[in-house]
């Protein structure tokens, strides 16, 4: 018994000895790795603060440790910036010596002035538009024979924030009203509004509580926009806001609706509005398109002085994407479309753009 016991311990001895010879042989062989590692990073460190670039074929994605590839990121980062800001002083510099020869400064590439010529933009002075235009369906109202009044409703069964949304945009709006649509079906709405005198029909539609669509009918005849709804800010949630709006009718302002369909589209958001401003209220609806995004302010100005004006934000604001501009009033089943956004397009293009 006293045998086996001897022979046990000493087994687990010699292993013990083992383990502690090859951890000894690791620990050793690991100290010129690192001592390797510190000094390839201390000569990276000194090559930037010197001011010596990197080699054309070096690669970040090269790297395999997360962290050493990250400085290294940061380090090429920040030289870049540096070269780029002594471009500049260098460039002031020329300029000012120049003086009145210097060439004219480069204006940057966007997306917006790099922007695809679309062949129907419109030229104000066309006969053949004015033509459209004494023809279309909005004519009535230019030629001053109708005013808007405008009934806004929303789907069923409305949430709380799509209600208070609707509310905001009948004070915004003048001669407009709120009803709830208890169920019925829009193509027995449209001829209940038009016996009563309405020009306009607007639907909001929500999901998941949040307003996300927008359904622009004009009365009698049509046309029938619908469009994408984002980005909606109530007054509540807007800072360094105005009062509410007073009951004075706005001004509107149209930017960059320049082809035909954003030109049908631009007439559409007019006629929403009566003819003649009043001046005394103060107050603005713009209508931006910037790359097919509609972006919708309503603000208040304030004369500080004869030359400074400043401009308070009443809400509420939202952002407008057109999905299909159909002919006559809503027909989902058999009407006729003008235009649908087509979401993959042979031709898409990030500089083509319809409105």
């Amino acid at each position: 018994m006293d045998s086996t016991k001897v022979t046990t311990s000493e087994s687990v001895s010699k292993k013990k000895g083992k383990t502690k010879k090859l951890k000894q042989k690791i620990k050793t062989d690991e100290a010129p790795v690192q001592e390797m590692e510190q000094a390839e990073i201390e000569v990276t460190e000194n090559k930037s603060e010197s001011g010596a670039c990197f080699p054309p074929t070096f690669s970040v994605s090269e790297i395999k440790n997360k962290q050493r590839r990250h400085a290294m990121f940061l380090k090429l980062k920040e030289e870049k910036r540096k070269q780029k800001l002594e471009l500049k002083k260098k460039k002031k510099k020329e300029r000012k010596a120049l003086g009145d020869q210097a060439p004219p400064k480069e204006v940057p590439k966007t997306i917006e002035n790099q922007r695809i010529y679309d062949e129907t933009t419109v030229n104000p002075e066309d006969e053949e538009v004015a033509f459209d235009e004494g023809t279309d369906e909005f004519s009535a109202y230019f030629n001053r024979l109708t005013n808007p009044k405008v009934l806004i409703t929303t789907s069923d069964r409305p949430r709380g924030r799509t209600v208070r949304f609707c509310e905001q945009l009948a004070t915004m709006i003048p001669h407009a009203h709120v009803y709830y649509r208890r169920g019925l079906a829009l193509k027995r709405v449209i001829p209940q509004c038009i016996s009563r005198g309405f020009t306009y029909l607007m639907v909001i539609n929500e999901d998941r509580k949040v307003p996300n669509g927008l359904v622009l009918c004009h009365l009698p005849d049509g046309p029938t926009a619908h469009f994408k709804v984002s980005s909606v800010r109530l007054r509540k949630e807007m800072k360094r806001r105005g009062k509410d709006p007073t009951e004075h009718v706005p001004e509107v302002i149209l930017n960059n609706f320049t082809t035909r369909l954003g030109h049908s589209i631009g007439r559409m958001f007019a006629a929403l509005f009566p003819h003649d401003p009043q001046f005394v209220g103060r107050q603005v609806a713009t209508f931006h398109n910037q790359r097919d995004f509609i972006f919708f302010r309503f603000h208040r100005y304030i004369f500080k002085n004869e030359k400074k004006v400043g401009i308070q934000e009443l809400g509420p604001r939202f952002t407008l994407k057109l999905r299909s501009l159909q002919k006559g009033t809503f027909d989902s089943k058999f009407g006729e479309y003008e235009w649908v956004h087509k979401r993959h397009e042979m031709d898409s293009s990030r500089r083509k753009f319809h409105l």
